[in-house]
């Protein structure tokens, strides 16, 4: 029976770790070795992987810009929309009509 303790902590350490890398790796973080350097750092890098990341980096850029670009229309739109809305009845309709008469 003495044997159970020890065999106990190793294998609730061993259940531990594993549950640990299977969180990491389930939401997409590095798994790092107790030393703090990634593994696959260690196995050394080749370039393929910062090419990647330069790459996504400038995928996320243009949408970004291309984003941002959207959001101003859509302020701009409802700043008109806002302006149709709390302008008298009468302005809007002497806009109207003046747009029809051009």
């Amino acid at each position: 029976m003495g044997w159970m303790v020890p065999v106990g902590i190793v294998g609730a350490v061993s259940a531990r770790h594993a549950f640990t890398v299977w969180v990491k790796a389930k939401h997409g973080y590095p798994l790092d070795d107790n030393k703090g350097c990634s593994r696959r750092s260690r196995r050394g890098m080749n370039g393929n992987d910062d090419i990647a990341a330069e790459r996504k980096i400038m995928l996320l850029t243009n949408e970004n810009d291309k984003l941002t670009g959207q959001v101003g229309r859509l302020e701009e739109r409802i700043a008109v929309l806002e302006r149709i809305a709390t302008d008298p009845a009468e302005r809007t309709a002497r806009e109207i009509e003046a747009l029809r008469d051009r």
